[in-house]
């Protein structure tokens, strides 16, 4: 036993010194925002604006789903049940509908023959053939009068998606265009509850079933041409609460269902609009869910057994003996997760938060002068 405890911290503080794993380099030093390496600069001034409309006073109580849109629907259905352990509801030839958990489900839609000709790389090199297009929650007070009447006070236009046998909801956007669906909780969020999703896909399993559980919507990766602006705006809709702002991110808590990380440019730098855009608006570019149980070392060997890649991601970082920050080492980092590719190349994040510990993330990555250094690099 002593022999391999010695083993086992030999091999952490190599990986702690050259900062990297067997498979990939970490993206602690680039999945953060860019202001995390110019913390208070003219460019990532993290003042607050004036809201862009009055609060509603409503409250999110429920993830009722997120759309994907995938050139293979089945594949990544059976994917995600396979490595996540969602449960598959229904599938009718178009469209399958899994169960992340009791707390959330996911869509996915087959996308029209060459909607994805033009698409870029993806995780593994590949082209990206997935997209989510949108999200749907539920609120806490609903009268769908009054919530139609105060969506058009703020300037929005609500279109009414009703199934007419309670569930009733309102698609309206968001300032990217994005889609956001507003329910009343009688949709998938009441048939968690009420039935089980015990159906069966078509199409096989690509591996074995890890037997892991997924738990927790640790993150949305959420891209905005004004992040400001889109942090204001689900702030004041939906009642979704800020843990920070970095100058170019915000990450917000919403509700009990999970958190996201609002990302793009700072209406506030002197630069805004001049140059154009990192990311495009109103696009999700990755999504973090937590999964029970959790072993930094197992999850890994999990992954590479099943020919998936799993880089790193702490987010965090540490001075090094150069005076430079380097990425903190994934066995004593704040915030553990790997990063890994679907069949159809979207970027999945696994990381061990839960809602007991949601706040890893926001407490290991914020931002403070303490943290910069001299250089004004983190």
């Amino acid at each position: 036993m002593r022999n391999r405890n010695r083993a086992t911290m030999s091999r952490r503080a190599m990986l702690q010194a050259i900062g990297v794993a067997a498979v990939g380099a970490p993206l602690s030093l680039s999945a953060q925002g860019r202001c995390m390496l110019t913390f208070g600069s003219p460019a990532c001034n993290t003042t607050d604006i004036p809201p862009i409309f009055e609060p509603t006073g409503w409250k999110t109580v429920a993830l009722d789903h997120l759309t994907f849109r995938a050139a293979d629907y089945r594949k990544e259905a059976a994917f995600y049940i396979a490595l996540m352990g969602w449960k598959l509801r229904s599938d009718d030839g178009q469209q399958a509908v899994l169960d992340m958990g009791d707390w959330g489900s996911a869509i996915f839609k087959q996308a029209s023959p060459g909607a994805f000709d033009a698409a870029g790389g993806g995780g593994r090199g590949g082209p990206v053939r997935v997209a989510v297009e949108s999200f749907s929650f539920a609120i806490d007070q609903w009268n769908a009068s009054k919530v139609e009447a105060e969506l058009r006070k703020r300037g929005m236009t609500p279109m009414a998606d009703n199934d007419g046998k309670g569930f009733e909801s309102f698609r309206v956007k968001d300032p990217d265009g994005w889609e956001l669906q507003i329910s009343n909780g009688n949709g998938l969020v009441k048939s968690r509850k009420t039935s089980p999703a015990n159906a069966t896909l078509s199409e096989p399993a690509p591996f074995a079933a890890t037997g892991w559980k997924t738990v927790w919507l640790d993150h949305f990766s959420f891209n905005s041409a004004d992040y400001k602006k889109s942090a204001s705006f689900y702030r004041n809709l939906l009642g979704w609460t800020p843990t920070y702002d970095e100058g170019s991110q915000n990450e917000l808590l919403m509700g009990d269902v999970g958190d996201i990380i609002i990302r793009g440019g700072n209406r506030l730098d002197p630069g805004f609009g001049t140059t154009p855009a990192r990311r495009a608006g109103g696009q999700i570019d990755h999504i973090s869910f937590g999964i029970a149980p959790w072993d930094t070392d197992g999850v890994k060997a999990e992954l590479e057994k099943r020919g998936l890649r799993a880089q790193i991601d702490t987010s965090s970082r540490h001075l090094g003996p150069d005076g430079t920050y380097v990425p903190d080492e994934i066995h004593t980092a704040a915030f553990k997760s790997y990063h890994t590719a679907t069949p159809n190349g979207f970027n999945l994040q696994i990381s061990y938060v839960t809602k007991d510990n949601r706040l890893a993330l926001p407490n290991a990555v914020k931002p403070s002068p303490s943290r910069v250094g001299r250089s004004g690099r983190m």
